[in-house]
């Protein structure tokens, strides 16, 4: 983590993407706090991607829900839902820092979104920067039931076929543990990030101009 005094060096687009090769990320205190620390966990929370887990009843919603689900259409709308106060967090940690330095990421093409869609509101989604064959998942969020649930299986699903490798989530909650998420120790995961960070997927492998159905996208996780 760095001192308050390195805290608020200027990060670039070119220099947050170093860092993530470097196994780092970084955080805020608070939306209100202007300085930003690298953060690198001892225990690092990951999705294996073949060992994805869709609980039953999600993917009956899958099949079923009326949400429509499109990617990189709204940075602004998913990471101001992610930055919401929430029931069990009434501070987030997106400050305006955050918030400009993922939209440059996203204008170079190397963060992306997942939304989820009820008629023309957002009610859900994600968003996370692509490197090579790894993802590093940042935030999400939902204003529907089970709408940020329905974003993660999409996200997986584009990975799956866009021929990824790694799908970081930085720490393991008991929402993502059900999925499969596991932590592993610092050492294991810079192996990970390592063979990960070589090649290229394609967040495009799945279309980018329509929104992908749920059964689409449970025949690609293996639901």
């Amino acid at each position: 983590m760095a001192n308050r005094e390195t805290a608020f060096f200027e990060i670039t687009p070119e220099v947050l993407l170093k860092a993530y090769a470097c196994g780092i990320f970084p955080m805020a205190e608070s939306a209100e706090d202007p300085a930003l620390y690298w953060i690198e966990p001892e225990m690092r929370g990951v999705i294996p991607l073949e060992g994805f887990h869709v609980p039953g009843r999600l993917k009956r919603t899958l099949r079923s829900t009326p949400f429509q689900v499109f990617v990189d259409r709204d940075f602004e709308g998913v990471i101001e839902g992610c930055a919401e106060p929430k029931h069990d967090r009434t501070r987030t940690w997106i400050n305006a820092r955050i918030r400009r330095i993922y939209r440059a990421l996203y204008d170079a093409g190397h963060c992306h979104t997942v939304e989820v869609y009820e008629g023309e509101t957002l009610v859900g989604g994600l968003y996370g920067v692509s490197l090579g064959r790894a993802f590093f998942g940042e935030s999400m969020f939902h204003r529907a039931r089970d709408a940020s649930k329905i974003a993660l299986v999409h996200l997986i699903a584009r990975l799956k076929a866009g021929r990824y490798r790694l799908l970081d989530t930085q720490f393991v909650t008991e929402h993502l543990r059900s999925f499969g998420a596991v932590e592993v120790p610092k050492r294991r995961y810079h192996r990970l990030l390592d063979e990960a960070i070589v090649g290229e997927a394609d967040f495009a492998a799945l279309p980018l101009d329509r929104p992908v159905t749920g059964e689409e996208a449970l025949a690609i996780v293996g639901g």
